[in-house]
């Protein structure tokens, strides 16, 4: 059986599967039914400083993108960080860690810019027992407005700064919770590097309005007429945190820069994509809201038994696996051809490879009268797109040319030789120097 116990910066989980700060981590009832069910650590909720209480709506907190079958692909949400009192939250954490000694705790913090307001919390935090903080730089809502969250990190010069505070005044790992809404990740990552941070986290919600009431003529959630941007999450972000992931794990000057990764994992196969592109662990929120706790039991199960299937004893041989594979676009082999085929036993008719092919691409697909469709490969440009529009999974597969391969139709080569990139008409380069 493979061991997904992990460490990361030095602290111990069971397993990498974390539940992320949010609302499922937002009191000592909810953390022990999480670690109930089998979840490795949590971060507790985003705790503030004392002082005036923070005050949330009493309306609708969350709005939502549905696919077809309404499964929750996105989530976006209005809530602020705790408001339940410091203290209580304080007193909270230490009888849970004390209870489960062997499960990840950190405390994730938000207060304001000021050394004074981190040289205060982070000794009560320390006092629970918690196995490390991590900072809040990536709310886009509320907070931001104050000052606070994605405020700070959207300034790398500010980034740089906290940690330091932070890493002067605690004992505790210190992880940096990135927000995505910037556009060059690699800047705020290389911040808290320089600042001393021991990982990153990535990413925090994406600012968003997910859709707007058109008889109120507002953004939803709706409270009292008039709606504001939040905070976006779920399955739909997953693509983008995993490029962030990986740009961060593919910079030379971040290789050691443990991560953890966040951002629509839903399942084992979502975990695993994160892990091999750079992160050590990772955060979990929306699948917690949409399916309950017991969910990490499958993820446990599947991410353990991929391994078995892989060879692999120890996550860390999974983490950073993909990382030398992750590449740019003119580092990419331009001899590799492949061209898509169809297999009839599976194809059930519907003709929408044909209709995308046929309206939208390359004219590649060729419909019989009595709807057979098949592959013209002297048209086909490899696009993938008939692959992704077929309802039926693998009844379009690609197939890869060698070059020099002849369509036996027409008699034409459909895999030439490109020549290497240093010659290409697309590279910047050879075109200067053919000018």
């Amino acid at each position: 059986m493979a061991d997904l116990t992990t460490d990361f910066v030095g602290i111990k989980s069971p397993n990498p599967f974390w539940l992320a700060s949010a609302p499922p981590t937002d009191k000592e009832y909810n953390v022990r039914r999480a670690f109930e069910a089998g979840w490795g650590g949590v971060v507790w909720k985003t705790l503030g400083e004392a002082g005036p209480p923070i005050v949330n709506v009493n309306g609708p907190r969350y709005g939502a993108i549905w696919g077809a079958d309404r499964r929750l692909l996105g989530l976006n949400n209005i809530e602020l960080i705790t408001d339940r009192p410091l203290e209580v939250n304080l007193s909270e954490i230490k009888a849970v860690k004390r209870d489960y000694p062997d499960r990840a705790m950190v405390v994730s913090l938000m207060v304001p810019c000021v050394e004074e307001a981190w040289k205060a919390i982070l000794p009560l935090v320390e006092e629970t027992g918690a196995d490390g903080v991590e900072l809040n730089f990536g709310c886009p809502h509320g907070m931001s407005e104050r000052g606070m969250g994605s405020a700070v990190g959207q300034v790398p010069e500010y980034i740089e700064m906290v940690t330091r505070w932070v890493k002067q005044n605690t004992r505790m790992p210190c992880i940096v919770k990135l927000t995505p809404n910037i556009t060059d990740i690699r800047k705020p990552a290389m911040a808290a590097h320089a600042g001393g941070a021991d990982a990153v986290s990535l990413i925090n919600t994406i600012n968003s309005i997910t859709s707007v009431d058109l008889d109120l003529f507002a953004p939803e959630p709706t409270i009292d007429g008039k709606g504001a941007h939040g905070g976006y999450c779920g399955p739909a972000v997953k693509p983008i945190a995993l490029n962030m992931v990986a740009e961060i794990a593919r910079t030379p000057e971040m290789a050691d820069l443990p991560i953890s990764g966040i951002g629509g994992v839903t399942t084992w196969k979502d975990a695993a994509e994160f892990m091999a592109l750079g992160a050590g662990n990772v955060q979990v929120c929306t699948a917690a809201m949409t399916y309950g706790f017991k969910i990490v039991q499958e993820m446990i199960s599947g991410l353990s038994q991929y391994m078995d299937e892989k060879g692999m004893t120890s996550t860390s041989e999974l983490v950073r696996k993909a990382v030398p594979n992750v590449s740019d676009w003119q580092h990419l082999n331009l001899n590799y051809v492949t061209k898509a085929r169809i297999d009839q036993d599976l194809c059930i008719s519907c003709g929408r490879c044909f209709a995308a092919c046929e309206d939208t691409s390359h004219q590649a697909i060729a419909m019989s009268e009595d709807r057979v469709f098949t592959v013209k490969d002297d048209e086909c440009v490899a696009c993938n797109l008939c692959v992704n529009v077929c309802p039926v999974e693998d009844c379009i597969t690609m197939e890869r040319l060698e070059v020099g391969a002849i369509d036996e139709r027409t008699g034409r080569p459909v895999a030439a030789e490109h020549g290497d990139w240093t010659s290409h008409p697309n590279n910047p380069a050879a075109a200067q120097a053919a000018e």
